[in-house]
């Protein structure tokens, strides 16, 4: 019996040791859910400098440039100048200017002239004018003139008179001095190689037609073939608008009733005694005075004194007018366009 016992106690070991020991009882596993894949962040760009775009793939020439993005258009641009129909042929470019300088002196006074002679390249011989600046200018308000007249052919030689400009000297309202000084630059201007002095005029500007007509008729020996004149005062009551109170920082002229000082520069006292051709260049609305008259009394006084030839404008030459009927002037439109006109006339000039 206790065999048997023992024999049950062994076989209940070996069986309980053989069988399979239960794992432990675990939480369940947690499934991920499954998620889009991320999104890069986006590249932080600077706002002033944004990322190129692409340049798409354009013919050439096809499109104007853009504008810059965010830039107000500050007004359109002047197109192209359109071409002549007809052969595509380039028109030669203009003669340029080349401003030589110099000095002249004024042999009453000594005073050494700042003269700018303006030539095209390798210029020989060519027609000139000597430009005589208004009221008491200088030559700094000539140099576009003087440009456009050397792309014309013709030589433009200007000059700052005594105590004015880069000259030395002193100031002389267009006087006895003045007129010396232009005479030397006139004979100057004559000696240029550049210069044909057969084919040399003088062309003045407002108050500087006391100076050029008090010069010619002072100086009748001078190599001028002609004057131009625009719109210059007549007397001393166009030359003061009325013989009135100078104005602070203006002209300081001396007192109508001085007769001396004003001898030396009335144009209409002068213009008489010239003995060269005189044109007038008249627009119907003048630049400083409130009428005309000026225009037409310095022509009557060119014909009165036999002067050669004269002539207002473009009208027909050596008659007198009457200032209750005055005769058509140019239009302002004309006006507006002095150096072409000036220019025009100098060229007709020439050939006479």
């Amino acid at each position: 019996m206790k065999c048997q016992w023992l024999l049950v106690s062994i076989l209940l070991f070996a069986l309980t040791a053989c069988a399979p020991t239960p794992a432990p009882s675990l939480p369940p596993a947690q499934v991920k859910p499954t998620l889009a894949p991320p999104v890069p962040a986006p590249t932080q760009v600077p706002p002033s400098t944004p990322a190129p775009a692409t340049k798409p793939n354009l013919p050439p020439n096809t499109l104007a440039p853009a504008t810059k993005p965010g830039l107000p258009t500050l007004g359109a641009q002047k197109p192209p100048a359109a071409t002549k129909p007809g052969a595509n042929i380039t028109p030669p470019s203009l003669p340029k200017g080349i401003a030589k300088t110099h000095s002249v002196t004024n042999p009453t006074t000594n005073a050494k002239l700042h003269v700018q002679v303006f030539a095209p390249k390798n210029a020989s011989r060519l027609p000139a004018l000597v430009l005589v600046p208004g009221g008491t200018g200088d030559s700094g308000g000539f140099v576009d003139d003087a440009l456009q007249m050397v792309n014309t052919g013709i030589v433009a030689v200007i000059f700052d008179p005594d105590g004015r400009g880069k000259s030395t000297g002193h100031e002389d309202y267009n006087g006895a001095k003045h007129q010396d000084g232009l005479a030397a630059v006139i004979r100057f201007a004559a000696t240029l190689p550049e210069v044909d002095a057969q084919r040399l005029g003088v062309a003045t500007y407002s108050y500087g037609i006391t100076m050029g007509s008090g010069t010619l008729a002072r100086y009748g020996d001078l190599p001028v073939k002609f004057l131009i004149d625009w719109e210059g005062p007549a007397d001393r009551h166009y030359t003061t608008t009325g013989c009135q109170a100078n104005r602070p920082g203006g002209i300081q002229w001396q007192p109508c009733n001085d007769q001396a000082w004003w001898a030396e520069r009335e144009a209409v006292n002068f213009i008489g005694k010239i003995r060269v051709p005189y044109q007038r260049i008249q627009s119907e609305k003048d630049h400083v005075q409130i009428n005309n008259n000026h225009a037409l009394d310095l022509i009557n006084a060119a014909i009165r004194g036999g002067v050669p030839w004269v002539r207002l404008n473009a009208l027909t030459p050596n008659q007198t007018y009457d200032a209750k009927n005055p005769p058509p002037l140019l239009p302002e439109s004309q006006d507006r366009q002095l150096p072409q006109t000036v220019i025009q006339f100098a060229q007709e000039l020439f050939k006479k």
